[in-house]
């Protein structure tokens, strides 16, 4: 049982630490900037990335490594290309981890004006 309980402590804090990764990369203009390229046209080099930015290759080359780090953005060779593709799970899971659970408390408080402002159906 002891092993179980570490082996979910393990998920858990590892969970955990992936979400810091992910909110820490999209908190930058800049990535958030070359996510939106890549979901633009997914499978870009970084040369093609560059095109997109103001900023030198290895600039962009470092913002890339933070959201392959995140696991934001995954990499494929094709020959001596390096194509860079945008990896949506992440942000899903941030998306049913922290706003799904605030909308659940929006949705509630909306339903409780509802019935307040309507009454009840008795004629209240």
């Amino acid at each position: 049982m002891k092993i179980q309980s570490l082996h979910a402590t393990v998920w858990l804090h590892n969970k955990l630490m992936n979400t810091d990764a992910v909110f820490s990369a999209l908190a930058d203009a800049t990535r958030r900037n070359l996510l939106d390229s890549l979901h633009a046209n997914n499978g870009q080099t970084l040369t093609e990335l560059c095109t997109h930015s103001a900023l030198s290759r290895q600039a962009v080359s470092k913002h890339l490594a933070i959201l392959e780090d995140s696991n934001l953005v995954v990499t494929v060779w094709r020959g001596r290309d390096k194509l860079h593709y945008l990896n949506p799970v992440p942000i899903n899971e941030i998306a049913d981890r922290w706003i799904g659970k605030f909308e659940r408390h929006r949705l509630r408080a909306l339903a409780d004006l509802k019935q307040a402002l309507e009454g009840d159906r008795d004629g209240t």
